[in-house]
């Protein structure tokens, strides 16, 4: 129950986050937002923990939590370095993956699909993160996977800020069918490129995604 109010707590604190409530540098009082989120400060710590993993809260020793926002320059190399992890992860995939994990793709589809058609965000990230991190497993590498998931990890705020994008979940969708497509052929350079494409944010798309932070960074 704990784990799964850490969870809420996190997402809350995330959209507090981005909407301006909590600014870059800002200090989180856990006695206050304790108090707030009607909890123990068990599950709030374990909150701004996974914050912490994300890179959005700072946690400083005897000091507390403060909140930190990467700039526009480091948020881009993140995302550009992702792009090119998950491209090795689809150009292995495609060489290696099982019937098995293809059918749980097209499951996570399938239910990315409900989700838009719901028009929630949350559930389509939730079931988009699934979909990653089988491509990662089935590339084969355990190294790799590992230090795959810890990038999504820390990019995850900033995945899910971009779902709400006008179009972007449909856009993502498509994007989606072509992976599985690619990987079902055992295409590995197509597999790679197509994901190469559908993490890296570019143009319009990362000034979009900037916008929505402004408010952090004044």
């Amino acid at each position: 129950m704990e784990q799964r109010r850490a969870d809420t707590i996190a997402k809350e604190l995330e959209e507090l986050i981005f909407d301006g409530t909590f600014s870059d540098g800002d200090r989180l009082d856990e006695v206050r937002l304790a108090e707030q989120f009607g909890v123990s400060r068990t599950p709030l710590r374990e909150a701004l923990q996974r914050l912490s993993r994300s890179g959005l809260v700072e946690l400083i020793p005897r000091r507390g939590a403060f909140v930190r926002q990467p700039g526009p320059v480091e948020l881009m190399e993140m995302f550009e370095v992702m792009a090119e992890i998950e491209a090795v992860c689809g150009r292995l995939g495609a060489m290696r993956i099982s019937d098995a994990a293809l059918a749980e793709l097209r499951d996570a589809n399938v239910k990315c699909q409900a989700a838009i058609d719901a028009q929630d965000p949350d559930t389509y990230y939730a079931e988009n993160e699934r979909f990653h991190l089988i491509i990662y497993q089935q590339s084969g590498n355990s190294f790799l996977s590992s230090e795959a998931a810890a990038l999504h990890r820390r990019l995850k705020p900033f995945r899910r800020q971009q779902l709400r994008l006008r179009g972007r979940m449909a856009q993502s969708m498509t994007e989606h069918k072509e992976i599985v497509e690619a990987l079902e052929q055992g295409k590995p350079e197509r597999a790679a490129n197509i994901l190469r494409d559908h993490v890296a944010i570019q143009g319009e798309r990362f000034h979009s995604l900037m916008a929505t932070l402004k408010t952090v960074a004044e």
